[in-house]
């Protein structure tokens, strides 16, 4: 199943993934809280620092229209 994560920083900033599995967006999960979160995604290890929390939504966001 692919769809969308959303990360929230401690520093209040979003970064959001989209087109991810779900087992990707599992991994990233576990690792809320901690100082480095780090996973591989597209074929390279990618730390996205810290991150809590994190959210799944599933299939792609309509950007124009907000969901």
């Amino acid at each position: 199943m692919k769809g969308t994560a959303i990360l929230y920083k401690k520093d209040q900033t979003l970064t959001i993934i989209e087109n991810i599995d779900h087992s990707v967006f599992n991994e990233i999960q576990k690792q809320c809280g901690c100082d480095q979160c780090t996973c591989k995604y597209d074929n390279k290890v990618v730390n996205f620092g810290a991150v809590s929390p994190v959210f799944w939504h599933e299939d792609e966001i309509d950007w124009d229209y907000g969901y």
